[in-house]
């Protein structure tokens, strides 16, 4: 999991999908052999990472963006 720098929230991915995703937004997450998370976007499956999550991740309890760090599972 990773943790907002600004606010201090976990984030869970629960909120994950832009509003204007168009796919079927089958979602599932779960955790690998090597116990890292593994998440499942309509049949594309990733491990994010700080640098996705940097790139790609808004807080959803500030709204802010680049501010991700890892957070202790």
């Amino acid at each position: 999991m990773f943790i907002c720098t600004k606010c201090k929230s976990v984030d869970k991915f629960e909120l994950m999908f832009s509003p204007d995703y168009q796919g079927a937004r089958n979602f599932e997450q779960k955790y690998n052999t090597q116990n890292e998370l593994e998440i499942s976007v309509d049949g594309y499956t990733f491990i994010p990472d700080l640098a996705f999550m940097n790139e790609h991740a808004v807080c959803k309890h500030c709204g802010q963006i680049y501010i991700w760090d890892y957070s202790g599972r």
